[in-house]
């Protein structure tokens, strides 16, 4: 029976491994979460321009998003979106970190998904005669959700978006099914390499929980520093 080795989660090459894949997984929740936002925003803007088509269209991307598994979006943009390019393209890409780059594109999609219904429900929060008002005034529809309606639904919004946050936050570490480099990947490349599973996927546990905890409080503090109140 191995006794728990501290030192190689505290210093040495293997706690380097683990430490980048830390590092990675947090840059893919930031990359991800830059992207996905406006995405979200852009979707939910188009379910309620009142356009057909564009509804349509959103709808569209919402349902088809939602009801697949985020696995199966990871592998389709990893192994079959480049299949749809011509081949240097491809070979280029496949050169170039294309395991972080399809991950960004599937956890970006996916969650601009869920992001854009919580958008949604918070214009919708909002009177609608502040938006019948505006537009009396002769202010455009983009208009009136810039300078009128979106402030006010984006503050309601927050706690929601903090929430799928935390969901984004877990769920890139789906991204090891394609090779990226993030915690789990190099948490199992410590483990395979060491033998040491219990400090490999202690070192993990313990960086999931800690971040998880820390948008928990975010959440918690904005709760209590902008308490929800009646529009």
């Amino acid at each position: 029976m191995h006794s728990f080795e501290l030192s190689l989660l505290i210093s040495g090459h293997y706690h380097d491994i683990l430490v980048a894949g830390l590092q990675l997984s947090l840059l893919l929740t930031a990359v991800t979460l830059l992207l996905a936002v406006p995405l979200a925003v852009l979707v939910a803007l188009m379910r309620l321009s009142g356009l057909r088509v564009l509804s349509a269209a959103a709808w569209c991307f919402v349902e088809a998003i939602r009801n697949v598994p985020l696995l199966a979006h990871m592998l389709f943009w990893y192994f079959g979106a480049p299949e749809l390019l011509p081949e240097p393209v491809r070979d280029w890409l496949y050169a170039h970190n294309f395991e972080a780059i399809a991950a960004v594109t599937a956890l970006t999609f996916y969650t601009a998904a869920y992001m854009s219904e919580d958008v949604r429900s918070g214009i919708r929060a909002i009177p609608h005669v502040q938006f019948e008002a505006g537009r009396a005034l002769g202010v455009g529809f983009l208009s009136t959700m810039r300078l009128v309606v979106l402030p006010q639904a984006l503050r309601v919004t927050v706690p929601p978006l903090i929430s799928q946050t935390l969901n984004l936050w877990k769920n890139t570490s789906i991204a090891t099914v394609i090779g990226t480099a993030e915690l789990m990947y190099q948490a199992s490349k410590v483990e395979t390499e060491t033998f040491r599973s219990v400090e490999a996927f202690v070192f993990a546990t313990a960086s999931y929980l800690t971040v998880s905890l820390l948008i928990t409080g975010l959440a918690i503090f904005y709760q209590h520093r902008y308490p929800a109140r009646a529009v």
